[in-house]
């Protein structure tokens, strides 16, 4: 069974109620770190948490399907997730599990500015304005070349 970017958003919606910036912010680290941390090379980025397009927007990268559907919560809260989560595998639990460890503490404020910092979101902004519209893609390959450097 596939899994999609709302199986991973739920899983996090499970553990506490948040804003749709800060969810956003978690299901990449979470995309992020999963693509690092399984794939052996940027040359072969089969294994992925989930397929879904990401994008430079002013607030950060964003998983467009994602932000369609909370888009109406703004700036509150989602509701705790009462369904029944995916089961990942045991490399996805770790993963999501020190994503939220290391991320969860923060706000969806906090996690903007930290990705606001990275490279992989910088360099998929390009010549795009401060807060201009923007829906360039984040490459998996950026974002692999980045985090790598980080755990090695």
């Amino acid at each position: 069974m596939k899994r999609t970017v709302f199986d991973v958003a739920n899983w996090f919606l499970e553990k506490e109620s948040m804003t749709p910036k800060k969810l956003q912010k978690l299901v990449y680290y979470a995309y992020s770190w999963y693509l690092t941390l399984v794939n052996e090379s940027a040359n072969d980025l089969s294994a992925k948490l989930f397929e879904s397009r990401l994008e430079a927007w002013v607030h950060g990268p964003v998983f467009p399907e994602l932000y369609k559907k909370y888009k109406n919560y703004s700036g509150e809260n989602i509701e705790l997730y009462q369904g029944s989560v995916v089961d990942f595998n045991e490399d996805a639990v770790d993963i999501l599990s020190q994503v939220w460890e290391v991320y969860g503490r923060y706000t969806g404020n906090q996690l903007e500015s930290i990705t606001h910092q990275e490279s992989p979101w910088l360099k998929a902004r390009g010549n795009c304005d401060t807060y201009e519209i923007c829906t360039n893609e984040i490459k998996d390959e950026d974002i692999f070349n980045y985090y790598i450097e980080r755990v090695s």
